[in-house]
C-alpha cells in the first residue's frame, strides 16, 4: 500500500514523477478538469449569491474513481496540479470531490508546487507542502462565472437578433473587435505614390547605393517627390551634375549595442513559434505540455523545459549558474558578462514563485535530444533552448557608418552601412521581427571612404513606391497586440484564436486573419450595444479586477455584482428595442434602379449582399461589389469547354465558395474546383495511370486522391509519399501528424499496422 497520494493533471506528468518519488507515493492522473458548470440555466445563479453549480465531468468520472479507491488506502493526498489558476482550481475540485465522498477525515491533505519536472524541484515541493489557495480559486471562479454569464445570456440574443448557431465571448469578442477594425482600416486606406533617387556607386570596386536625402538645399520627406515626370527630372538634373562622380563630404561612425531579449514568456514563446517555426498558438502550447511533462531521452523520462504557462522572466539562481557556466566553457569568457542579467517582469500579477520557460537543464544541448524528439518538439525545444542561453551572454557591438556624398551644390545622396565587430548573443540567437522592414542597407557593408575622396557613380535611379495598408494580423502580431491591450492572458491566447475560427468569425489566408461576413455583423452588433462589453479598457480592466482576486486584494462576489447589473439590463433592453433587420442589414444612400426604393446591405445564407428594401414586394438584388446580379454576365473559362458536353466553362459561386461549373447546368453537372489541385508527384497504387493530387474538400480539409476519378477513387487522408512500405511492400507510405506521436511515416493499406517516426 502507498502511503501517499500524488494527483496531477497528464499521464505523461504521473509516469515522470513516479520515476522520482519511488514506491511510497503512487501517482495519478486527473486527466485535466474534473467538473464544470452544466450547459444550462441557473448554473450561475445570480439571485443566491452567484451560487454555482458544478457537475462531475462524465468523461473523467472513472479516473475520478480510480483517485477514490486508491485515497481509500492511502495516508496523504498531495495535490500536484500545475501552478497556476486552472492547477489549483482542479486541485480545489478534486478536494470538494473526495469530501463528498467523506475520504479526507483524518488524512494530510496539501497543494504541492513545482515549475519544472525534475527530481530536485519535486523534492523540494514535498518538503514544503501549503495549502490550496482559495485566491486563486476563487479568481478562477469569477472567471469563469463570467464567461458562463455573458455567454449563456449574450449568444441567445445573437441567435434571435443575426442567425441561428451564433455565440458571444467575453475575451473572444474584443479579439474580433480588433480583427474587424483592422479589415476596415484596410479598406480605408487610400494608396499614395511616392519616388526614391537612388545612386549607383561603387570605389574599389566594391558597388554600394545611396539614397539622395537633399535637393537644392530641401531636405526630402516621404511625399517630396510625387510623380514620375518631377523623379524623371531631379534623375536627369543630377545625373548631369555628377559627372560620374559623387564628393564625400562627411563620415559619421557610431558604435552601438545591442541587448539580447529576455527569456521566454507564454506570450513571447507563441509569437517568436508563429514568426520563426510557422507554429499556431495552439500547437505551440501543445508542443511545449509535451516537452514540460517529459520525453524519454533514451535514459528514462525527463521533463525537458520549465512549465510554460507563465508571465515572469525571472530565473532560478542555480538555473542562470548554470547557464553562465555553459557560455563561458564553449562561447568563451568575454561572451559571458561580469554578472547575471536580470529582466524585469512587466505583467502586474506574476508571480515570482514562477519562472521563465526555459530548458530543466542547459546541458541538455538540441543536438543531444535529436534522436528522442520528433520533429516539433526538436524545434521548439531548439528555440527555447537558444533564446535562454542567448539572454545571459554579452551584448552584441555593432560599428555602423552613415556616409553623405555631394552631387553638385545642396544635393545630397546618404549610404548607411553595419558590420558586427563583436556578435555576442547573435552567436546564438536573434529574435525575429514582425510586419517591419530592416533600415534601409543598415547590414550592407561600404567600402573604406575618406572626406574627400570621389565614388564612380555607374547610374541614377528613379524608384516608384506606393504606401501601404497596415498589415492583417498574423497568429504572431494578434498574440502581441492581445498582450497589449490586456485582453485575455497569455494562457487563453491559444483558444481565443482557436473559438474564432471554429465559429467562423474569422478564416486564416497565408497566415493572415480575414473577418468572414458573419463576423463582421457580430462585430457590429456587439460595438453597437454592447460597446461597454467589447472595449478594450474594459477588459484589461477586468482582468486587472481578477488579478487582484488572484492576489486576495478584492473579494469576487462583489465583482460579479458590479459586473451583472448593468449587463442583464443591457441584454433586456436590446431584446426589447432592437430588431433583426436593424442588425443583418445597414441602409445605403442608394435607390433601387426598379423600385426607388433604398437598397441595403443585408445578410443572406452565403454571406452579404446589396438587395432593396422592399422585398418581397421588389426582388432585386446586386453584389456587394456592386454588380447587378441579374443582369451581371458569367465569367467564363477562356481556351476551355466542358469535358463531358464541350459547353462553355463558368466560374460560379456556391455554398461552399467559388468553383467552375459547365453552363449547361442543370442538364451538364460537371464541377471541378476554382484553384488547380496540386500534384503530389506520387503515382496512383490503385491504377497506376496518374498522379495522386492535393485537394481540398468542401468544408476545406485537405485530402489526397487520385487524379483520374471518378474512374479511379482511390483517397487518402493522410500525405503519400513515394517510398514502398518496407513491410507489405505496398508501392506508397504516408505521413501523418498528431498531438501524441508527432509526425509519423505509416503504410496506408489495411492490416499493415507499418509505422515509424519520420527521421528514423
Amino acid at each position: 500500500m502507498s502511503k501517499h497520494l500524488v494527483i496531477v493533471e497528464s499521464p505523461a506528468k504521473a509516469k515522470t514523477i513516479q520515476k522520482y518519488l519511488g514506491t511510497d507515493y503512487e501517482v495519478l492522473a486527473s486527466y485535466g478538469h474534473v467538473r464544470d458548470l452544466p450547459a444550462r440555466k441557473g448554473s450561475v445563479n445570480p439571485e443566491h449569491h452567484f451560487s454555482m453549480t458544478y457537475v462531475p465531468l462524465e468523461k473523467n468520472a472513472r479516473h475520478i474513481e480510480t483517485i477514490a479507491k486508491t485515497l481509500k488506502k492511502s495516508d496523504s493526498l498531495l495535490l500536484a496540479t500545475d501552478p497556476d489558476r486552472e492547477g489549483e482550481a482542479i486541485s480545489w475540485h478534486i478536494y470538494e470531490l473526495m469530501k463528498e465522498k467523506n475520504l479526507v477525515k483524518n488524512k494530510q491533505v496539501h497543494r504541492i508546487f513545482f515549475n519544472e519536472i525534475t527530481k530536485a524541484a519535486i523534492q523540494e515541493a514535498i518538503n514544503n507542502p501549503r495549502d490550496i489557495s482559495m485566491d486563486l480559486v476563487n479568481a478562477q471562479q469569477a472567471r469563469r462565472a463570467l464567461d458562463y454569464l455573458v455567454g449563456f445570456n449574450l449568444s441567445p440574443l445573437l441567435w434571435k437578433k443575426v442567425r441561428r448557431g451564433l455565440s458571444a465571448g467575453r475575451v473572444q469578442s474584443p479579439a474580433l473587435r480588433l480583427i474587424v477594425e483592422r479589415e476596415e482600416e484596410i479598406e480605408r486606406f487610400v494608396s499614395q505614390e511616392y519616388w526614391k533617387i537612388l545612386a549607383q556607386c561603387s570605389h574599389d570596386k566594391m558597388p554600394f547605393e545611396a539614397r539622395l536625402t537633399h535637393y537644392k538645399n530641401e531636405k526630402l520627406q516621404q511625399f517630396t517627390i510625387v510623380n514620375e515626370e518631377q523623379a524623371q527630372q531631379i534623375k536627369n538634373d543630377l545625373f548631369s551634375k555628377a559627372q560620374g562622380t559623387l564628393l564625400v563630404t562627411q563620415i559619421e561612425k557610431k558604435q552601438r549595442k545591442r541587448k539580447p531579449s529576455p527569456p521566454f514568456i507564454t506570450s513571447t514563446l507563441q509569437q517568436e513559434a508563429a514568426r520563426k517555426l510557422g507554429f499556431t498558438a495552439r500547437k505551440s502550447m501543445m508542443v511545449a505540455q509535451q516537452l514540460y511533462e517529459g520525453i524519454d531521452i533514451g535514459t528514462g523520462t525527463v521533463g525537458l523545459i520549465s512549465y510554460m504557462r507563465t508571465d515572469s522572466v525571472n530565473l532560478a539562481v542555480e538555473a542562470v549558474d548554470e547557464i553562465r557556466e555553459y557560455i563561458t566553457g564553449r562561447y568563451g569568457a568575454d561572451n559571458c558578462p561580469a554578472s547575471p542579467r536580470v529582466y524585469k517582469t512587466k505583467s502586474k500579477n506574476a508571480q515570482e514563485a514562477h519562472e521563465a520557460i526555459r530548458p530543466t537543464s542547459i546541458k541538455r544541448t538540441p543536438e543531444m535530444l535529436q534522436s528522442a524528439l520528433t520533429t516539433d518538439q526538436y524545434k521548439l525545444y531548439s528555440l527555447i533552448w537558444k533564446r535562454t542561453v542567448a539572454c545571459q551572454m554579452a551584448d552584441a557591438l555593432m560599428d555602423t557608418v552613415a556616409v553623405d556624398l555631394d552631387c553638385g551644390a545642396g544635393n545630397v545622396f546618404r549610404a548607411n552601412g553595419s558590420t558586427i565587430t563583436f556578435p555576442g548573443f547573435l552567436a546564438v540567437y536573434e529574435e525575429g521581427r514582425d510586419d517591419s522592414k530592416d533600415d534601409e542597407n543598415e547590414g550592407s557593408l561600404l567600402p573604406i571612404l575618406a572626406v574627400g575622396e570621389k565614388v564612380k557613380v555607374q547610374n541614377i535611379l528613379a524608384n516608384q513606391h506606393f504606401t501601404e495598408p497596415p498589415p492583417r494580423y498574423s497568429e504572431a502580431t494578434l498574440v502581441k497586440v492581445l498582450e497589449e491591450y490586456d485582453i485575455g492572458r497569455p494562457s487563453t491566447y491559444a483558444s481565443i484564436i482557436h473559438t474564432l475560427q471554429q465559429r467562423d468569425y474569422v478564416v486564416v489566408d497565408k497566415k493572415r486573419f480575414f473577418p468572414t461576413d458573419v463576423g463582421r455583423i457580430v462585430n457590429r452588433f456587439l460595438t453597437g450595444y454592447f460597446t461597454r462589453y467589447v472595449d478594450y479598457k474594459f477588459t484589461a480592466q477586468l482582468e486587472d479586477t481578477l488579478d487582484a482576486v488572484a492576489r486576495g486584494e478584492k473579494e469576487w462576489i462583489p465583482v460579479l455584482e458590479e459586473f451583472w447589473q448593468p449587463f442583464v439590463q443591457q441584454i433586456q433592453t436590446t431584446d426589447q428595442q432592437v430588431q433583426r433587420k436593424d442588425v443583418t442589414s445597414e441602409v445605403l444612400d442608394e435607390k433601387c434602379p426598379k423600385c426607388q426604393k433604398p437598397l441595403s446591405i443585408r445578410l443572406g445564407k452565403r454571406g452579404r449582399f446589396i438587395g432593396c428594401t422592399g422585398y418581397p414586394e421588389c426582388d432585386y438584388t446586386q453584389d456587394i461589389a456592386g454588380q447587378d446580379a441579374e443582369k451581371n454576365e458569367p465569367e467564363v473559362i477562356e481556351g476551355r469547354a466542358c469535358p463531358l458536353c464541350s459547353g462553355p466553362l463558368h466560374i460560379k459561386t456556391g455554398k461552399y465558395g467559388r468553383f467552375i461549373g459547365c453552363s449547361n447546368y442543370p442538364q451538364c453537372k460537371h464541377m471541378e474546383p476554382l484553384e488547380k489541385p496540386a500534384d503530389t508527384g506520387v503515382e496512383c497504387p490503385k491504377c497506376h495511370q496518374a498522379k495522386i493530387l492535393q485537394r481540398k474538400s468542401r468544408k476545406g480539409k485537405i485530402f489526397y486522391s487520385c487524379g483520374n476519378y471518378p474512374k479511379c477513387d482511390y483517397a487518402l487522408w493522410n500525405e503519400p509519399i513515394d517510398k514502398p512500405c518496407p513491410k507489405c511492400s505496398w508501392p506508397i507510405l504516408t505521413v501523418k501528424e498528431s498531438k501524441k506521436f508527432g509526425r509519423q511515416i505509416l503504410c496506408p493499406q489495411d492490416g499493415c499496422g507499418y509505422s515509424s517516426k519520420e527521421d528514423e
